[in-house]
């Protein structure tokens, strides 16, 4: 499985970018996804997950009410639409694939990674 990331750039605090993450064979469909990001000196941490079917989603704490995590399984592709953006956002981005149909909220439980598309939040 290889995963696509795009949809990344500059937005103004209180803004919105819409990312996406496209996968180049089904089987991505039966898997969990999960975005996390990374800032510059900081872990790779968690930022939203879905299982397969899109039924129950997980947000870590500092985007709940603002990021919003869906998936189109007929386009192997994953969405994360942010909204109310801050500064503190700013990141590269990487979607990723779990072990299993369900999601998980660690790096261990993801098996598949995409390239990081950044995303910059200015005040």
């Amino acid at each position: 499985v290889q995963l696509q990331a795009s949809g990344g750039g500059l937005a103004q605090a209180g803004g919105s970018l819409r990312l996406s993450c496209a996968a180049t064979r089904r089987t991505s469909s039966n898997n969990g996804m999960g975005w996390f990001r990374q800032a510059p000196g900081k872990e790779r941490d968690i930022v939203a997950a879905i299982d397969w079917r899109g039924s129950s989603t997980y947000y870590a704490d500092s985007v709940k009410g603002r990021f919003t995590i869906s998936r189109d399984n007929a386009k192997n592709t994953v969405y994360l639409q942010m909204n109310n953006l801050k500064p503190e956002d700013t990141a590269f981005y990487y979607c990723a694939a779990a072990l299993r149909s369900t999601y998980g909220i660690r790096r261990e439980d993801y098996r598949y990674w995409g390239q990081g598309t950044l995303v910059t939040v200015s005040s």
